[in-house]
């Protein structure tokens, strides 16, 4: 059995990576498209890597989410970056190598990452 000490920073560990992913008022907004057509096209290490991008650059003011379906199965993996007074930004045909840089230019210094959005694919 585990002694108590190693217990309780299991549980804040597992916290930290709760609070993660929990709504919050305020701050940007990471959701990815979880829903079949985006996993089968590889959402899941997008959204992994989302995580621990955040994480690693301790941006505590950003939460990282999944939803069902964005809507346009072609262009999956979707994730929508909402910053606050901004519009909505979809970014389409994610992979977890473009993470960095839409984490790096948009969600830190605000400035969107234009040949990945939605609007650069149609």
């Amino acid at each position: 059995m585990k002694s108590l000490k190693e217990l309780e920073e299991i549980k804040q560990r597992t916290l930290d990576s709760v609070n993660l992913r929990k709504e919050r008022t305020g701050g940007t907004r990471v959701v990815v498209g979880m829903a079949t057509c985006g996993i089968a096209a590889g959402a899941r290490p997008v959204l992994l890597a989302f995580l621990e991008e955040v994480k690693k650059r301790n941006l505590g003011d950003v939460t990282v989410s999944q939803t069902g379906c964005i809507g346009v199965c072609r262009l999956e993996p979707m994730v929508e970056v909402t910053r606050p007074g901004e519009e909505k930004v979809t970014y389409v045909k994610m992979t977890a190598d473009k993470v960095k840089r839409v984490v790096a230019e948009h969600i830190v210094n605000g400035h969107v990452v234009t040949e990945y959005t939605i609007g650069a694919a149609e």
